[in-house]
């Protein structure tokens, strides 16, 4: 559990929510570093509710990380899904990601079925068990990652989130994938693939040989036609953002965007997936951000 704070009479006061969303930010400075530079190109007064999304998404995808066995991390996920469903206010007051959570959601009127759908798209990480197809991950990261973006518009500009869509969808993949794949080496030294079956299956390899160790051209054939679909989804939501027009309102939780095709590049470079998690320096990430803020600003795609 996260560090706690003192709840007042059942529920978060102004400074108990105020420790909260300070705690949120901390956390998501601490281990999300793209999405913390990310946020603090939103308005000031947006960017608190931001951290506290993503120290929420941060939480729930770090459950197999806290847990040995996969059902303490089942009864913590349900937790979540109780909490945002409206029960236990009084054990939430004292959660700093939680109260800070709640707050922005009711704040903001944020849809609690995306919220608990997140919640239970994690439960797939618990387990080793393959990724079925290639649009079963699609489904995976529209519900993870996807949703976190559009969650994120609504909070900075419900009127402008309403054309984001497909933005966030398409965006939401390309990280997800991306993100997997920066982190394959670590996935398959525990024993977990991401990588589904029906793409590997087309290279003539199953989920043993994805997180054997040992590197084959097969293998290396299967990585690359998962970064051409990521680079397909990275396609598809520019061409979303062109259609969508000036969009600075909105795009603080986008600019990661603008990492994924360095990202796809280092990594095609990476001649042994399983020991390299490849990727732009973190000088080169906090640039990247930085030129796409600009961008956007400029009313520009940013990526």
């Amino acid at each position: 559990m996260p560090d706690e704070i003192t709840p007042v009479d059942g529920a978060p006061d102004d400074t108990v929510l105020a420790a909260a969303y300070a705690h949120c930010a901390e956390q998501v400075r601490a281990q999300d570093r793209d999405r913390f530079l990310s946020a603090l190109f939103a308005p000031e007064d947006k960017r608190r509710h931001l951290f506290a999304l993503c120290a929420f998404n941060l939480d729930v995808a770090r459950v197999r990380e806290v847990v040995r066995e996969a059902l303490p991390g089942e009864v913590r996920l349900a937790w979540w899904r109780e909490v945002i469903e409206g029960q236990g206010r009084g054990e939430v007051a004292g959660h700093p990601v939680a109260a800070a959570l709640l707050d922005t959601a009711e704040r903001f009127a944020l849809p609690r079925a995306s919220l608990t759908a997140l919640v239970d798209a994690r439960i797939f990480d618990l387990y080793d068990d393959p990724m079925p197809t290639v649009a079963d991950l699609e489904g995976y990261a529209g519900e993870t990652a996807s949703a976190l973006l559009q969650l994120s518009a609504l909070v900075l500009s419900p009127q402008a989130s309403a054309g984001t869509g497909d933005l966030s969808g398409h965006g939401g993949v390309a990280i997800a994938m991306t993100g997997l794949m920066r982190a394959f080496p670590i996935h398959a030294a525990r024993g977990q693939c991401y990588l589904p079956l029906d793409l590997l299956a087309r290279h003539g390899i199953g989920r043993d040989d994805a997180v054997s160790g040992k590197v084959s051209p097969q293998l290396l054939a299967a990585l690359a036609e998962f970064r051409a679909e990521a680079t397909r989804h990275l396609a598809a939501a520019r061409t979303a953002a062109e259609r969508l027009g000036p969009a600075a309102a909105i795009a603080a939780p986008y600019l990661p965007l603008a990492l994924v095709a360095g990202d796809l590049k280092a990594l095609a470079r990476a001649s042994d997936p399983f020991s390299t998690v490849a990727g732009l320096s973190p000088f080169r990430r906090q640039f990247a951000i930085w030129r796409a803020a600009r961008r956007a600003a400029a009313g520009k795609v940013w990526f």
